[in-house]
């Protein structure tokens, strides 16, 4: 009859086989950390992982303070020594770390963490620093090594984007020990010079190779230098010192070139386009200068002196004819109340009177004799007729009232 078992059985018996596994018992891993964690108890989990595979590590409390002399972070190449042996409960191996130090790689990583704080507290970094790229350049000055993919990919691009870019190439060495100070050579010789930008790079390559621009005296060429500089480090995901002080990044040596040297045809190209719009702008500037001139002309005519003269003359004949019209209307209407008035005194006239068969009569003095009291008995008096004077004496006088009775 088959042999059945637990899980916990089975997991007990795998965890005796690795206690029991001489080079499980002590032995050193090399690998990159990732996915590293500290636990609030102090212990420290993390993965440690290579191109082949990767590998759960822990390392206690009481192994840490022992065996590790630095904070583990992600990209670190380490050198874990512990053993191996199963977690029964969930079945899976792990390596139990008791000392942890950096690798080779590590210990630059080290370096290069600490040197990038320090610059960066000091104000390397900081964007206010950071000198413009100009955007049309004539001269390019190139820090690289003289052979390679990173100095024909800049010339080819370079030259692409635009035929006339004169280039100036310093033959640095760019890996082991004197790069360097061949970086910084390079870069105080073309800030002598007369171009417009300097790009300093390489290709790509590990970070033992890159290391010559995480040097502090590359940094320090490149935040000193009045020449605006581009970094072009390696590939994509290489970072490095230089990248940081540079006063632009690229990602690769061909996009600093992009970066650095403008598009001849382009710029041909809207050269045409600005001429085009800067003629349609003059044109339609000229015609609103050109209305506003008339407008401010009709204005001066309006507001200039011979125009207020002519509009007052204007005034004038208006103010004439209306006075005209007034005084037409005042004389039309007195010639009226005349007429009125003469047909009045002609009903009052006494020569019409006498017309109709009365007469007038006066005395001596000529006044009118309007009572017998007004003569007396021999008085000379005048009668009037419609056909003359008729002379009398006056030889008596009567009483209305006794004229009355004779009637």
């Amino acid at each position: 009859m088959r042999s059945e078992y637990t899980v916990t059985q089975v997991n007990s018996y795998i965890k005796n086989m690795f206690s029991q596994d001489f080079l499980l018992k002590s032995l050193t891993v090399k690998g990159e950390v990732s996915n590293c964690k500290y636990h609030s108890s102090g212990h420290i989990y993390f993965t440690l992982k290579d191109s082949g595979g990767s590998i759960a590590c822990v390392m206690f409390k009481g192994d840490a303070d022992r065996g590790l002399k630095f904070r583990m972070q992600e990209g670190q190449q380490v050198k874990v020594s512990g053993a191996i042996t199963v977690y029964e409960r969930d079945g899976k191996y792990q390596l139990y770390a008791r000392l942890i130090e950096l690798d080779g790689a590590g210990v630059l990583y080290e370096k290069f963490e600490e040197l990038k704080n320090r610059l960066k507290e000091s104000g390397m970094f900081a964007d206010e620093y950071k000198q413009p790229i100009p955007k049309y350049i004539r001269t390019l000055g190139v820090v690289t090594a003289p052979t390679g993919a990173a100095v024909r990919d800049i010339i080819n691009v370079s030259t692409r984007r635009n035929p006339h870019i004169q280039i100036i190439l310093y033959p640095a060495i760019v890996q082991g020990d004197s790069a360097a100070e061949s970086i910084v050579r390079g870069i105080e010789y073309l800030a002598q010079t007369e171009v417009d930008v300097i790009i300093v790079g390489r290709g790509g390559g590990s970070i033992e190779d890159l290391w010559a621009f995480n040097e502090e005296i590359v940094a320090q060429a490149i935040f000193d230098c009045p020449v605006p500089i581009i970094s072009a480090v390696g590939h994509e995901t290489d970072t490095t010192i230089a990248d940081f002080v540079a006063d632009k990044r690229a990602a690769t040596p061909s996009q600093a070139a992009e970066l650095a040297v403008f598009e001849y045809d382009r710029f041909i190209q809207d050269l045409k386009d600005y001429q085009y719009t800067l003629g349609l702008r003059m044109d339609r500037k000229l015609k609103n200068l050109s209305l506003e001139e008339k407008r401010y002309a009709e204005s001066l005519r309006h507001l200039s002196p011979m125009g207020k003269i002519r509009d007052r003359l204007l005034r004038m004949d208006q103010y004439q004819d209306m006075l005209e019209q007034a005084m037409n209307g005042r004389l039309q209407s007195a010639r009226h109340r005349l007429n009125i008035d003469i047909e009045r005194l002609k009903g009052l006239s006494p020569l019409d009177r006498l017309k109709g068969g009365y007469s007038y009569v006066s005395g001596a003095d000529g006044k009118n004799v309007r009572s017998i009291g007004d003569v007396n008995l021999g008085d000379e008096l005048k009668v009037y007729v419609s056909d003359g004077t008729i002379s009398v004496t006056t030889t008596g006088k009567e009483a209305e009232t006794i004229w009355q009775q004779k009637n």
